[in-house]
């Protein structure tokens, strides 16, 4: 019998993160939710696909730490004896002016979003290359494209992960493995939360497809590239954003 396969998410325990995990669940695939602070949540959410007859395992690790991810990963493999499917999900995000970027908010948004997505992908990579398969989605922003005001470093990050990606494609490629990116456009998660119900009008409006993209929309996108209909893409970047960015 064919093993089913087993993917990590990481950041999973709300948003784009638990929509992935519920689509995966869908598609018979074993499900590693990564979670840091939000245990709840990420709690909740496996037992929520264990009763839908998903099979879970959480793996609480910081991705902003190399040995905690290392161990997680190592972890994984424990418990699922494969991997087939990364997703690198966990991400944080800032508004504030340029002239009021930190030091210290600079290298947080870089190791989360850009360093944390190079420590999972470096911890999968071995596993991946000896098994001559794989597949790593990362997840980026439309303003890692296009750029966004009052979030340069959140824009910067975000732009640094696709190039990660594009990068790692062609490096990894001969071994089987494919690397896409996913860059969301206005998604109605909490890392939006600080936006205004007047601000979230105007990007509706702004959008051609009148709506707010929600979890579901990007996990789509991100379940497909891990699919076999995928199978001849990579160093691609897939931007569910409603047309607001063309």
């Amino acid at each position: 019998m064919e093993r089913k396969k087993a993917v990590l998410i990481t950041g999973a325990s709300r948003g784009i993160g638990a929509a992935c995990a519920r689509r995966f669940a869908e598609a018979g695939c074993r499900v590693g939710l990564n979670y840091h602070r939000s245990e709840e949540a990420a709690r909740a959410l496996a037992e929520e696909l264990r009763a839908a007859g998903g099979e879970v395992e959480l793996f609480p690790a910081d991705v902003g730490d190399t040995g905690q991810v290392a161990h997680m990963v190592d972890n994984v493999l424990d418990k699922f004896c494969q991997l087939d499917i990364l997703v690198c999900n966990a991400g944080i995000a800032r508004q504030q002016l340029f002239t009021d970027i930190t030091d210290r908010d600079w290298r947080e948004i870089f190791n989360i979003n850009v360093d944390g997505t190079f420590r999972c992908c470096r911890a999968v990579l071995p596993h991946f290359i000896h098994r001559k398969a794989g597949r790593i989605i990362t997840l980026s922003s439309m303003w890692g494209v296009t750029g966004g005001s009052c979030e340069v470093a959140y824009s910067a990050a975000k732009a640094a992960v696709i190039g990660l990606t594009k990068a790692l494609a062609k490096e990894v490629g001969p071994s089987g493995i494919t690397v896409n990116c996913v860059a969301p456009g206005v998604i109605d998660t909490d890392m939006n939360a600080a936006l205004t119900p007047e601000d979230l009008e105007v990007l509706r409006q702004e959008t051609p497809l009148e709506r707010i993209g929600r979890p579901e929309d990007v996990a789509e996108c991100v379940c497909f590239l891990a699919s076999e209909g995928a199978g001849f893409l990579t160093g691609q970047v897939l931007s569910p954003n409603g047309g607001i960015l063309i």
